[in-house]
């Protein structure tokens, strides 16, 4: 393509086009030779002169055309050279980047071997590392995997009895376990076609970690993509990696949901952040189209959080859209996807109600509604009129929105989100917290509103400044590019031109989604590991962002695009280098720290349990404890941590009451109702003393049946009953002829106490 060029170049400069002013004067030259013999005479006195001038034009050329061809000899070989640097930094970075990957997977892999010593330990011992809900998760891979077949493990699942035993459930509509499903079924494909194969826990955790490294490469192209140097990469990586504490805690929490759907979501992100360029040919975005389509499937596949994650999303889209940054036919395409990721999710866990009563599935046409309605008004230079415009048509959207969904929810009888609003009313002291699930969300950590500290930690690591100076530009470029828009006189349809930001619509997007992350974030701390990836990525492109220094270098009135990417790789360079300096030895530090797993009473209280009790038996527990019962002995359970069902909600409050004031008969009935043979007690939750007043669990429990808890001053608890009735989990410790009746001690060490109810002893004093 390059020497075709050259060719036409060279081609044009020696066979000029004439011009007709030019052909006129030639058609005189050629008139004056029939002019008079006086005139012949002076001409042909001027012949010699003539040609001897012809001469010399005839040198000139030639010396031009030497000229031209070594200019562009010279222009091609800049343009070759041009051609060769760009594609080795393609090259280069995408190496760079696939080693990133590779390397942080290998980084985590050690961290967590290093903290576990999970090599060596038991296989029991394993399996109670992962702890809460990540138990009751890989319970489901190891149940596949132990599964005669495949068709078998999908048939237990969809018919399962022993997760809560008092109901047959669908473990497939109840829980993301479909990437459970995926990786047993691949270990079993592996193990038929190898004879020597990995163990299954390893394929499982070797999936994560992978994935993961997939993750930190996709925010590394996210931040290429938005400041066009790999060096902007590569601190954006770095500042993922060295603020860890607050970026993931996937090490730890492997089978976690998120552990899964963050990667998906953050690579949906990296495509839009493609997609929105105005350059992008359109082969292009049917491609990537296809990419955000797959990424935003497995990502709703994968969590059952990810609806309200969607949900931010897409505010942050119709935001974009309505202030005229973003092109509509776009941000119609991913919304529409968004929805249909919904939608086949939904078909894929056998109508899950909790999808279909999603706010997102409402938002989405309502937002199309109004987005249509807004195409179709008048557009105004007012800049206090279109302010107006997009109050109103956000009030309307939020309308729409709540109508949808109160209709949705009405229809399909849904009243399983129920739990979220209470936590959120009484979160903001909106309403009182006498709610036993409200209590449960806004006593746990994970709850919590963002703490101090995790600013603290983040500036010493240079990430929280860097991303506030940056995010609080973008917003203003945001608002001026605004106010630009309004302003304009004419204005088209889908037309988004004539503003700041009108040849990078994706940097108004993720200023405007960064800030409804962070505003979760504030709110649900655990949350904030959906905002400090981007956080990352912002805070390298403020650094590393040729607009930046473009900007700073024409106030001084410099132009020289030469100076800006110098001091562009400079500058990012420099914060890579000091970057690694503070915080290189402390990840050398944690990456020689040598633990073992140590939980000898958990080990004990799981051993007793699979060689002392039936396999039908059904236990009763903590929801934390009981994850793991089901992961390492394969037993019944009463209730699990899965919180999404409301009857379980009940089921659960009703079951914890033995952490409550209640007589050992109420226990019992409550127990033996739904088929309890063993309720397992926690000493560390009975006399639980590292929890804030009032949210200790017997502090919840007795809130929730209306009596005054331990410590609690009974005129600041005005509506709470003082209650004679002993603790049941601290007076059955006594075993009183009361306690014996029912319960009946058959194992106790430092941590845990065992009692088996005595059903049989009772049902013939009922006969009787």
């Amino acid at each position: 393509m390059m020497s075709e060029r050259i060719r036409k170049r060279r081609s044009e400069r020696l066979h000029p086009r004439s011009s007709p002013e030019k052909d006129n004067d030639l058609r005189g030259l050629h008139n004056a030779t029939n002019c008079t013999s006086t005139e012949e005479d002076t001409e042909d006195n001027e012949v010699p002169i003539q040609e001897e001038e012809e001469g010399d034009s005839e040198e000139d050329s030639e010396e031009d055309s030497e000229e031209d061809e070594v200019s562009e000899d010279e222009e091609a070989t800049g343009e070759n050279l041009s051609w060769f640097l760009k594609s080795l930094s393609l090259v280069v970075g995408t190496a760079l980047a696939i080693i990133m990957g590779y390397h942080y997977s290998l980084y985590i892999w050690t961290l967590h071997e290093n903290r576990l010593w999970f090599s060596k330990i038991l296989e029991v011992e394993r399996e109670i590392s992962f702890r809460t809900e990540a138990g009751l998760y890989y319970s489901y891979y190891k149940q596949m995997i132990l599964s005669p077949s495949i068709s078998q493990g999908l048939h237990d699942l969809i018919n399962d009895n022993n997760t809560e035993s008092w109901r047959t459930i669908n473990i497939l509509k109840r829980f993301n376990v479909y990437q459970e499903v995926y990786l047993a079924t691949l270990y079993k494909v592996i193990s038929l076609c190898l004879q020597s194969v990995i163990e299954p826990v390893y394929l499982y955790i070797n999936s994560v970690f992978a994935l993961h490294g997939v993750y930190i490469i996709s925010l590394y192209v996210m931040a290429w993509l938005l400041s066009g140097s790999w060096f902007t990469a590569v601190l954006a990586s770095a500042f993922y990696i060295f603020n860890k504490d607050d970026t993931t805690r996937v090490e730890y929490t492997i089978p976690l949901r998120e552990s899964f759907a963050l990667p998906f979501i953050f690579l949906q992100i990296t495509l839009i952040t493609y997609y929105l360029r105005p350059t992008i040919s359109r082969n292009s975005q049917i491609v990537t189209l296809l990419g955000i389509s797959l990424c935003s499937f497995l990502f709703v596949l994968s969590w059952q959080f990810a609806q309200f994650v969607f949900l931010l999303q897409a505010m942050a889209l119709y935001g974009t859209v309505t202030l005229g940054l973003a092109p509509l036919s776009k941000i119609r395409y991913i919304l529409g996807i968004q929805g249909v990721s919904i939608i086949l999710v939904c078909i894929l866990q056998f109508c899950n109600e909790m999808l279909l009563g999603a706010l997102v599935l409402s938002f989405i046409p309502a937002a199309f509604i109004v987005l249509h309605l807004q195409k179709r008004s008048h557009t105004s230079t007012n800049i206090g009129v279109n302010i107006m415009k997009v109050l109103g048509y956000g009030v309307l959207v939020m309308l729409l929105t709540f109508c949808f969904n109160v209709i949705v929810k009405y229809l399909i009888n849904l009243d399983d989100d129920q739990h979220i609003f209470k936590f959120l009313l009484a979160k903001f002291q909106l309403s009182s917290a006498r709610d036993f699930d409200a209590l449960v969300y806004k006593c746990n950590g994970a709850f919590q509103f963002l703490t101090y500290d995790f600013f603290q930690r983040t500036s010493s690591r240079l990430l929280f400044p860097i991303y506030l100076v940056t995010i609080v530009t973008l917003l203003i470029c945001v608002l001026i590019s605004v106010i630009q828009k309004w302003s304009l006189k004419e204005k088209t349809d889908d037309d988004y031109n004539g503003h700041l930001l009108q040849d990078h619509p994706e940097l108004a997007y993720h200023a405007i989604q960064s800030v409804f992350f962070g505003v979760m974030a504030l709110t649900v701390l655990r949350m904030k590991y959906l905002w400090t990836p981007q956080m990352c990525v912002l805070a390298a492109f403020g650094v590393g962002s040729p607009h930046v220094w473009r900007f700073i270098f024409k106030m001084f009135g410099i132009t020289s695009e030469q100076y800006v990417k110098f001091i562009q790789h400079v500058a990012t360079l420099c914060v890579i280098v000091v970057l690694t300096y503070m915080c290189l030895p402390e990840v050398q530090h944690q990456l020689s720290l040598l633990r073992e797993f140590y939980d000898p009473d958990t080990v004990e209280l799981m051993n007793w349990i699979k060689k002392e009790t039936p396999v039908t038996a059904v236990f009763s527990g903590s929801m934390q404890l009981l994850a793991g019962v089901k992961l390492c002995t394969g037993r019944k359970l009463t209730n699990h941590p899965h919180y999404e069902d409301k009857a379980l909600r009940e089921k659960t409050r009703q079951l914890y009451q033995y952490y409550g004031r209640r007589t050992p008969k109420e226990v019992f009935d409550i127990h033996h109702s739904i088929g309890t043979d063993y309720i397992i007690l926690e000493d560390s939750i009975c006399y639980a003393r590292a929890s804030a007043q009032g949210c200790r669990m017997p502090d919840i429990i007795d809130i929730t049946n209306g009596h005054l808890y331990s410590g609690a001053d009974p005129t600041e608890e005005p509506d709470l009953k003082s209650v004679t009735t002993p603790r049941f989990c601290d007076a059955i410790q006594r075993a009183s002829k009361e306690y014996t009746k029912y319960f009946k001690m058959v194992f106790k060490n430092k941590t845990f106490r065992l009692y088996k109810l005595n059903k049989d002893q009772n049902n013939r004093k009922k006969q009787i």
